[in-house]
């Protein structure tokens, strides 16, 4: 249930961005997830599905990368992917003195909005102004 806020989170990070552009809609939104971290893909789309209904961002994308978890051993220096549940032990020398790098991060790496469409009053007069110099 802790997707809820967490998806709050990322839709106004969004909308924020998407309104500091001009307030053009958003196409996408990469996320970045921890394999070590609770967050659950599906629940996190789920509740944009719902949150993101007559915002800038109905109908974008979230695009999710899982990060490995990477357990280092202090002694030797040792470096594995791990999955839970975590070894007590470095599998190369047997130490106790382990350390956890990454995943366990979640943040938004990019956000995608739309392309403002060209302007149409400037094409006009440009060729407006091109053909009133041939006669």
């Amino acid at each position: 249930m802790h997707e809820l806020p967490v998806t709050q989170g990322i839709l106004s990070v969004a909308i924020e961005a998407a309104e500091q552009a001009g307030g053009r809609r958003i196409v996408a939104i990469d996320l970045v997830i921890g394999t070590l971290s609770s967050i659950v893909d599906d629940s996190v789309q789920f509740y944009f599905d719902i949150l993101s209904r007559g915002t800038l961002a109905d109908g974008a994308v979230l695009r999710f990368r899982r990060e490995p978890a990477i357990l280092v051993c202090w002694d030797c220096d040792y470096r594995t992917q791990v999955v839970a549940p975590l070894p007590a032990l470095c599998s190369a020398c047997g130490s106790t003195r382990l350390i956890l790098r990454d995943g366990q991060e979640f943040f938004v790496e990019a956000i995608e909005i739309e392309e403002p469409p060209p302007e149409e009053s400037n094409n006009e007069s440009s060729s407006r102004q091109g053909n009133s110099g041939e006669q």
